[in-house]
């Protein structure tokens, strides 16, 4: 089933869809029509000779160099040469795909004065598996990402290299292979595929979807430690959340005694302090808090996703163009670093139950580094290293980038988001955070194994699973096959699937 483009309808799920999962799209009818027009728009006002940046005009600092009519289409060629600027290692595939989208569905909204054959040609290289070799770095995040758009564009010229089905090849060769005829860059049709912030976009919708899946197991890892370290669960009650009234931690709180339900700790029969450290009864508190930080940012993102921006803008029903700056990254960055910080913040608190798990004083009776042969053997001792180690690498990569302007093009471009080193970063910081939860995850694992009452259905489900990847450390082995192991199963999220199939989905709040 094809995901219909219209310009107003695109969601962070749709990102995921055809970007990972290599969904079909198709150009709602409408759209296309509401293109035409622009187009038909743009090439009246070009024959009139009406100054339109970009059209007829230079870019940046050369804005008010005009050009004559035998120069305009050239001009287009040029501006995708000379902005295909980018450095170093190429973008994943998803990245691109999901760039690719957010452009269509910018173009869908009919105000970008591109012909339609430029639209639909992005359409059939995602439908067709054509997908442009961008480097990842390059983008200051304002006037769009330009450069990594830039290689994209290049394809439409038959020219730059592109992957298809597995392999990286010349442009024009991917594109001949895949049946696609190239449709050149008339006025333009360069800068209207280039000019907006759509790669930092796609890859901040990606890492919020990613980043939901990460909160809920970490929901699950917290439910398991606090599970092996008999917590008072009165903290997790949901209407002392709800008094306060923050979404996300009335969310947490019930999800986790969802995850615990059936145990014998939330049904009272433990004994249990009256009042734990912060790390185990402010959970709700601090991993709700990143649900909502998360909730802002998706809605900034997906703003974003069926926004016009470009520049500059067309106003068929007016007859009229706006030049300004649609394409400023600001918007998505700013709430991103805040999405990425509050993934930092959720792990800071994981190390600090995995200590408490390791620690004889703070255990409630459970082995020191949860070994049986304290002394002969470490444990998980130096699982909590590698733990800080990330988290230290996490808390240096959540120093804001929106913040981080430097001026370009000759103070033309003097404000800038660096909204791709904040999209770059946090996906950075979400790897950390795969490894910190498994190693909680999978100390948790071991301190259960220790206690003999009967756990929550979630928590032995989720043990469950941990076990297949992971045996009991009975004695001392070398531990980061088992730390890259639970890496890989925390991103892989079979945890929560398998946990949310014995409780329910995590995310619903009835």
């Amino acid at each position: 089933m094809s995901i219909i483009i219209t310009g107003n309808n695109l969601t962070i799920e749709n990102v995921v869809r055809v970007a990972r999962n290599n969904e079909r799209v198709e150009l709602y009818p409408e759209a296309k029509e509401k293109i035409k027009i622009c187009r038909t728009m743009l090439e009246k006002k070009i024959q009139a000779h009406e100054i339109m940046y970009g059209v007829n005009t230079g870019i940046g600092e050369f804005s008010e160099v005009v050009l004559d009519d035998s120069q305009i289409k050239q001009f287009q060629k040029y501006l995708i040469y000379n902005h295909a600027a980018g450095i170093g290692d190429p973008a994943p595939v998803e990245y691109v795909r999901g760039a690719m989208l957010g452009r269509i569905n910018v173009h869908a909204n009919g105000r970008s004065g591109c012909r339609l054959v430029i639209t639909e040609t992005l359409v059939e290289m995602l439908n067709k598996g054509v997908t442009p070799f961008v480097c990842q770095k390059g983008s200051v995040g304002a006037s769009g990402d330009l450069a990594p758009m830039a290689q994209i564009a290049l394809l439409l010229l038959g020219e730059g290299e592109a992957y298809y089905k597995g392999e990286l090849m010349e442009g024009k060769k991917a594109m001949d292979k895949a049946g696609i005829v190239i449709p050149g860059l008339e006025a333009r049709d360069g800068l209207a595929t280039i000019n907006g912030s759509n790669l930092l976009t796609a890859m901040s919708a990606l890492f919020i979807f990613d980043a939901n899946n990460w909160l809920k197991q970490a929901e699950i890892a917290a439910a398991m430690s606090l599970e092996a370290l008999k917590a008072n669960m009165k903290p997790y009650t949901p209407k002392l959340h709800e008094v306060r009234g923050f979404k996300g931690a009335v969310r947490s709180a019930k999800a986790i005694q969802k995850i615990i339900q059936d145990g014998d700790l939330i049904k009272g029969i433990m004994k249990c302090k009256i009042q734990d450290a912060y790390s185990m009864r402010s959970t709700p508190q601090v991993i709700g808090a990143a649900h909502d930080a998360l909730a802002y940012a998706r809605s900034q993102v997906e703003i974003e996703l069926n926004g016009v921006g470009d520049n500059p803008v067309f106003f068929p029903e007016e007859d009229k163009q706006l030049t300004g700056a649609n394409f400023q990254g600001s918007p998505v960055s700013l709430p991103m670093d805040m999405a990425g910080i509050a993934i930092t913040m959720v792990s800071v608190m994981s190390e600090r139950r995995m200590n408490r798990l390791n620690n004889p004083a703070l255990s409630v009776g459970l082995p020191a580094f949860l070994t049986k042969g304290a002394g002969m053997y470490s444990g998980l001792m130096l699982s909590q290293y590698t733990a800080d180690m990330l988290i230290v690498e996490q808390k240096i990569l959540s120093s804001p980038a929106s913040i981080q302007s430097i001026p370009a093009a000759a103070d033309q471009e003097d404000f800038v988001s660096m909204g791709m080193n904040t999209a770059i970063k946090n996906a950075q910081i979400l790897d950390n955070a795969y490894g910190i939860l498994g190693i909680e995850l999978m100390a948790a694992a071991q301190a259960l194994d220790f206690r003999e009452y009967t756990f929550g259905k979630g928590v032995k489900k989720a043990k469950e699973i941990i076990r297949k990847y992971v045996d009991f450390l009975d004695i001392d082995r070398p531990l980061y096959p088992d730390h890259t192991r639970m890496k890989e199963l925390v991103k892989s999220c079979e945890i929560l699937h398998e946990v949310e199939k014995v409780v329910g989905d995590l995310d619903y709040l009835p």
